[in-house]
């Protein structure tokens, strides 16, 4: 199987394979109890082969429910091809596998390929904006909860993050063969910036081929990126996470799905003492 992911180079960050005004969570459809949902941020999805791990869960106004992933697991080019204005991607329409789905879902959405369908030359966003939308299929919508794994949330978009404020994420990549206590993660932000479209941090371990995509949650539990890259310098080993609110911003100006974020349906329960449950959480 092949994962999306991405060995240490030269450049300053390479992709794994593992987002205007804030957008208020949706009400929710009858989701399944997050202890028994099949599908939930931290499912891992495979695009064409390749390994990742979903985020956030969304719907719509029709009631169709979605899952994102990262732009790059749907990648057609080289690991170090990070900018989303010119890298190769699958089209919108591609079947995208998800674990514990009946059905295929499909990308109804990718920041790479609308960025280059508007011709968009702004380098933070080139460099940042990556963030695809899944569509789950009907049958499946009964078997998914929207709560982050352990840490609960997400509670609405964060507004970003200051030099060393906790931040905690689940990964799932399948390299870890399924040891789910290797899944959680706590880290220390360096601070948001370029706008708002990237935070670098660390965790605890930091996020390996496959966990691309995975969801990041700021001190407050509020959704606060995407798993992207991994950073070589000046920060080595540290991961870039690109901006949720600033690709869902994107997103909804350049003519993609109308949907919303959905709030867990599970309380946030990191903040001061994350680290403490974080080691005994397996790290």
């Amino acid at each position: 199987m092949k994962l999306k992911g991405s060995i240490a180079t030269v450049a300053v960050a390479v992709t794994f394979a593992a987002v205007g005004a804030l957008s208020p969570a949706s009400a929710a459809p009858t989701w399944a109890p997050a202890d028994t949902a099949a599908i939930h941020p931290g499912t891992q999805t495979f695009t064409s082969g390749g390994q990742c791990t979903a985020n956030f869960v969304f719907t719509d106004a029709a009631d169709n429910v979605y899952i994102g992933q990262a732009a790059h697991c749907s990648s057609t080019g080289a690991q170090t091809d990070t900018n989303g204005c010119d890298a190769g991607t699958l089209p919108v329409g591609t079947a995208v596998d998800i674990d514990g789905a009946s059905q295929p879902g499909t990308m109804v959405y990718n920041s790479w390929a609308t960025m280059q369908a508007v011709g968009e030359t702004d380098a933070n966003t080139c460099a940042h904006n990556d963030f695809a939308l899944i569509e789950l299929h009907p049958a499946d919508h009964g078997d998914v909860n929207p709560s982050i794994p352990v840490w609960g949330g997400p509670v609405g978009f964060s507004d970003g993050t200051a030099m060393l404020d906790e931040v905690y994420s689940f990964g799932n990549s399948s390299l870890r063969q399924g040891i789910e206590a290797l899944s959680p993660k706590y880290g220390i932000s360096l601070g948001t910036t370029a706008d708002g479209w990237t935070t670098p941090l660390y965790t605890l371990s930091p996020g390996i081929p496959g966990d691309s995509g995975s969801a990041f949650l700021d001190s407050e539990g509020r959704a606060l990126g995407v798993l992207s890259t991994l950073a070589l310098a000046p920060t080595p080993l540290s991961n870039n996470v690109s901006g949720i609110q600033a690709a869902y911003d994107y997103m909804i100006a350049n003519g993609g799905p109308q949907v919303t974020l959905v709030n867990g349906t599970e309380p946030f329960t990191g903040g001061p003492g994350g680290l403490l449950g974080g080691l005994f959480g397996g790290f």
